[in-house]
């Protein structure tokens, strides 16, 4: 491998959840005080939610490797079980054989175990990772152990982790009762730009580096764009990268070696690849009929020409169908889809829909809409386009039958470089915008919270 290359005396990437590895960002430092909260405080019910990859499974093993003794863990990974068999893999947990037990004896087995701790002076604490696949009946278990006591105080503190599904599952009208009892919720972002340098060169130091310069300072923005800071995709191009520099025998990472890298794993910048998948996960659960608008009977069905998903920070928020006609976009209620962001002007952009094209122009916003980090005033949509909006970015479906993708360069899209857009920015302002909305930043990536 390359780490005689590199004078690093192990691999500095690897996506097994190392605690030596952990980089405490603002936010997972929180996430890790939340879990330490549930060990001091005696109704300790707390929830972790982060997007795959977000180093939730990291922060667990950190959190466990740092417990007292006087702390009983149980930790559960595999969580498409039944009810009795999360009972029987929790008791296995705590050293019992439970696999010949009914339901009634894993309760009381359990029960009695608790206590008992308790009474010897133990906290005891149960993690649940992947909790997002846990069925309601096994919510619905978690949610009776936790209401476990003496005539003073809870006994089980719980830690429930997992991707963000999980908080629409807890928030179901047949949760409201766990939905109660949990105490403190958090949701492990993606780490910044700043914070995505700062965690490369601390996994690198962890490894050996001795402060030497491994990655060319220009990598790390295309690091960032092509990873959305998720520290799983980071660790992937950053070894990928690193082995395109050992074929290439340097022991600096380039610029050129970062691109080889991407090549080979045939990926799109995040910001493309986040609604994308998003849409997919759409797609496979299928559209739902189009309903007949108020006053309008089945035959006289508008005909939907197009569709458009809305993301932000990687989640799909709405969802927008497209006729022959004008839609707009904008912060306030009057406008076809609303995004309430400082970001966004009042009336940002519009969307002009024929029976053969679908074409965006920006409506004189502060901010612009932006394809493929270049801003433009007007661009025929091709099928799967993905536009930038203030924070937020917009992916088009063609729904028409016939297809067909333009090629650019073919006069549909005046796109200008961005480095020409500062000049204009100041010159440009909302017209109709009463209340002046903030002003983004400049770049080639999708404005995010920690750019401000």
């Amino acid at each position: 491998m390359y780490l005689e290359l590199f004078k690093l005396h192990e691999l500095p990437f690897r996506l097994t959840p190392d605690p030596q590895f952990l980089y405490l960002s603002k936010h997972h430092a929180r996430a890790k005080a939340y879990m330490e909260s549930t060990i001091w405080f005696t109704d300790g019910f707390v929830v972790i939610t982060g997007e795959i990859g977000s180093g939730k499974t990291t922060l667990i093993e950190t959190f466990l490797k740092e417990l007292e003794k006087d702390v009983v863990v149980a930790q559960i990974n595999q969580t498409q079980v039944s009810a009795i068999e999360f009972l029987q893999s929790v008791l296995v947990q705590f050293g019992f054989q439970p696999f010949r037990m009914k339901k009634a004896e894993l309760l009381s087995t359990l029960n009695e175990f608790l206590v008992e701790q308790y009474a010897n002076g133990r906290r005891v604490l149960l993690i649940v990772d992947e909790a997002q696949n846990l069925s309601n009946k096994v919510l619905e278990e978690i949610r009776l152990l936790s209401g476990v006591e003496t005539t003073k105080e809870k006994v089980l503190r719980i830690i429930l982790a997992g991707q963000p599904e999980l908080n629409d599952k807890l928030n179901s009208s047949m949760l409201i009762q766990l939905a109660q009892r949990i105490r403190l919720r958090f949701h492990l972002t993606a780490l910044s730009k700043t914070d995505t340098s700062l965690y490369i060169q601390h996994r690198l130091e962890v490894a050996g580096s001795q402060g030497r310069q491994i990655f060319d300072p220009d990598t790390f923005p295309l690091i960032f764009r092509y990873t959305g800071g998720i520290p799983r995709l980071v660790n992937t191009l950053c070894d990928t990268s690193m082995m395109a520099a050992f074929a290439q025998d340097r022991d600096v990472v380039k610029v050129e070696d970062m691109k080889a890298a991407i090549e080979e794993l045939q990926w799109v910048e995040y910001a493309e690849r986040s609604v994308k998948l998003q849409a997919l996960a759409h797609q496979m659960h299928g559209h739902a009929p189009h309903a007949p608008a108020a006053g309008e009977t089945p035959g006289e069905r508008r005909v939907v020409l197009g569709r458009i998903l809305v993301g932000f920070n990687g989640q799909t928020i709405a969802e927008r169908e497209l006729t022959a006609g004008r839609f707009i976009i904008g912060r306030t209620p009057d406008n076809d889809l609303q995004i309430d962001s400082k970001y966004i002007s009042r009336h940002h952009a519009q969307i002009i829909t024929s029976a053969s094209t679908s074409v965006l122009e920006d409506l004189n916003s502060t901010n612009g809409i932006y394809v493929r980090a270049k801003r433009v005033r007007r661009r025929m949509l091709n099928d799967g386009d993905v536009v930038q909006i203030g924070q937020h970015e917009i992916m088009y479906f063609d729904e028409r039958l016939s297809r067909t993708r333009v090629l650019p360069g073919e006069g549909e899209d005046d796109a200008v470089p961005l480095v020409q857009d500062v000049v204009q920015k100041q010159a440009t302002a909302d017209a109709d915008d009463d209340e002046e909305e903030a002003v983004a930043p400049v770049a080639p990536m999708p404005i995010r919270a920690d750019r401000k």
